[in-house]
């Protein structure tokens, strides 16, 4: 075997081995495309949504209203 040969076999080993490594950590075949810097994007946590105190007691109060509509008509 040539040096070339050799250089060649083991870059290809390196490419077989980052694709099975990104296919294991779910990222998919790292292709250096648009898609694969999507995928990448698209795993980004979302901010977290907060409720002011009047919406969180309006939905309790509702949900308060539902469970004693429940009740009433349980008992009849």
């Amino acid at each position: 075997m040539t040096v070339t040969n050799i250089v060649s076999s083991i870059d290809a080993e390196i490419a077989r081995l980052l694709e099975a490594r990104a296919l294991l950590a779910g990222s998919g075949p790292s292709t250096g495309s648009k898609a694969a810097s999507k995928n990448a994007a698209s795993k980004k946590t979302a901010s977290k949504r907060v409720m002011s105190a009047e919406a969180r007691e309006k939905i309790a109060a509702a949900q308060r209203k539902r469970w004693a509509a429940q009740k009433k008509a349980a008992k009849a």
